[in-house]
């Protein structure tokens, strides 16, 4: 549940967006499971998904993190040879000197497929080309400047309603990010697509925000070679996927799968236990409370928790828990507050065959907490789960 947990609310009661969901199902499963707390970041290093998730599937982050963007450009297809850098590349919209979205009013995968198509022609070239995603997340590749490498860039998601001049890309290499970025604002300001957005009264992209510099990545040991276990993976977003191919994990083809509140769950859920019919283990990543504490909503945030409740957690209950083990966390905490993500521990439950209770009533982080039980480094959560 990406994101899922966070800080209470002064506004809500203090009370978190996991204490304020409606979950009878992670509830229950909650009074039959052990729960406890883990930290799925390694101290020193940035509280983001590829670390976090990186953790949760059972690797050691320290090892083989090495930036997300080349994750993300490993699940694309995109190759990443030496002397050769990707960053990732949001289409954001900047009004006034101010981030006034990280994802271009969360601009659909078509229009800015365009826009990247289009940035290609005009902004392209022999040592600058772009890679379109999935929405407002891209890649961009530069050739020959590994300089840029050492840039220090800021996740815009990081700066939502503050002014962008001081989070432009500093040190060695930073010129260069920050010049390519200003000469993608003419080629989009005038771009068919914003203006059919502006006259529909959607944010346009207004230009490209650079970002999580990679080089070529580590090879990462097969997950049947690491745990003994075939397994597979779906989600949403092209970091999970990556993060699958270096473990050589199979890529569910679920349709209706998103990063949004618009989720078939029912699918992802349907497809993942029909899964493992030829697979021991499926990592189910659903993106929604992240996305939704980002943008700052917690009735959002709280809707995507209910809906993975009803929908993932009430279906997979409905198997006999001697036939099944499952493993529910978050990858990391996304609070309201912060609009992204920090690195606090975040709790976790193992529910199902062979697993006794230690005593929690609920699945929130104060129930989490109580139980005393803390697992560090993150990424041993794996093994516990298998060998619980």
């Amino acid at each position: 549940m990406d994101g899922a947990s966070g800080w209470p609310l002064r506004e809500r009661d203090n009370k978190t967006c996991l204490e304020l969901a409606y979950t009878p199902n992670l509830d229950a499963m909650a009074r039959e499971s052990l729960m406890g707390t883990t930290l799925t970041v390694p101290s020193g290093m940035e509280p983001s998904s590829a670390c976090a998730c990186m953790s949760v599937m059972g690797y050691d982050p320290t090892v083989y993190y090495r930036g997300r963007s080349g994750i993300e450009a490993r699940s694309m297809g995109i190759p990443v040879d030496n002397g050769e850098v990707v960053f990732r590349c949001n289409l954001v919209t900047v009004l006034n000197g101010t981030m006034a979205s990280y994802s271009a009013g969360h601009i659909s995968t078509g229009e800015a497929g365009a826009i990247i198509e289009t940035l290609n022609q005009k902004l392209g070239s022999d040592t600058v080309r772009f890679f379109p995603g999935v929405n407002y997340r891209h890649i961009c590749k530069l050739i020959n400047r590994v300089d840029t490498l050492n840039a220090v860039c800021t996740p815009p998601h990081d700066i939502t309603d503050k002014p962008v001049a001081q989070f432009l890309p500093q040190g060695k290499g930073g010129v260069y990010l920050t010049e390519l970025m200003k000469q993608s604002e003419p080629i989009l300001a005038n771009h068919p697509i914003n203006m059919e957005r502006k006259k529909n009264v959607k944010l346009p992209a207004t230009t490209i925000w650079l970002f999580w510099p990679s080089g070529q990545i580590p090879e990462m040991p097969p997950f049947k070679q690491e745990y003994g276990l075939k397994a597979a993976l779906t989600s949403g977003v092209d970091l999970l996927r990556g993060l699958a191919k270096m473990a050589d994990m199979e890529i569910l083809q679920i349709s209706g799968v998103t990063d949004g509140l618009d989720n078939d769950y029912a699918a992802q859920v349907g497809g993942a236990l029909k899964a493992l019919e030829r697979n021991d283990l499926v990592v189910l990543h659903i993106e929604a409370p992240d996305e939704m504490g980002h943008r700052g909503s917690a009735d959002d945030k709280i809707k995507a928790i209910d809906l993975i409740d009803k929908e993932v957690i009430g279906k997979i209950r409905s198997w006999k828990k001697d036939d099944i083990k499952v493993l529910v966390m978050p990858d990391h905490p996304t609070p309201i507050q912060l609009k992204t993500h920090c690195g606090d521990p975040v709790p976790f439950l193992i529910w199902g065959k062979s697993v006794i209770s230690n005593g929690s009533r609920r699945f929130t982080e104060a129930e989490a907490l109580k139980t005393g039980l803390f697992i560090e480094p993150g990424y041993k959560i794996m093994r516990k789960l298998i060998e619980q």
